[in-house]
């Protein structure tokens, strides 16, 4: 617990929390009132209780640091990611299934974490590996399974 924040019962927060899904909607919009100036246009309840839970566990335990809330304002004003954030986006989930067609064969891949691949029961440490062993020559991994484009396409025989 930082300095700036309050000693608070957890128990409590999520007690409250999650209380929110079985309040009437003039209880919900009553403590709307309490934690915010204005209400929005809708009334959709499941975006309601999404944001009193944010507000609720703010007043709590402290906001967002000044410098992630002016990071965050910048990415929203220019949709621009930093570089980390960006690769972190391009991250491969484990259980995705890429597939290729190459060959006339359909080629899957199943992805277990960031470098480990399983390729019909073999295990390879890169996408680029299983290009290499699906093709016989050198291929960017990203590129041959269509993740990211490349300068020069080779083309499927």
């Amino acid at each position: 617990m930082t300095a700036h924040t309050p000693h608070t019962d957890a128990a409590t927060i999520t007690a409250r929390i999650a209380q929110l899904p079985h309040l009437p909607m003039d209880s919900l919009w009553a403590l709307w009132d309490e934690h915010f100036d204005e209400r929005p246009n809708h009334h959709h309840r499941t975006w309601l209780e999404s944001r009193l839970a944010y507000k609720i566990q703010e007043r709590a335990l402290g906001g967002l640091k000044s410098s992630v809330r002016r990071k965050l304002e910048e990415i929203g004003e220019t949709g621009i990611l930093p570089r980390q954030l960006r690769r972190d986006a391009n991250r491969l989930l484990p259980g995705t299934v890429l597939t290729r067609m190459y060959d006339d064969i359909e080629h899957r891949v199943l992805v277990r974490s960031p470098f480990d691949f399983d390729y019909r029961g073999q295990r390879f440490k890169s996408l680029s590996a299983v290009a290499r062993h699906i093709t016989g020559t050198h291929w960017s991994g990203p590129v041959f399974f269509g993740l990211k484009s490349g300068g020069k396409k080779k083309e499927s025989t």
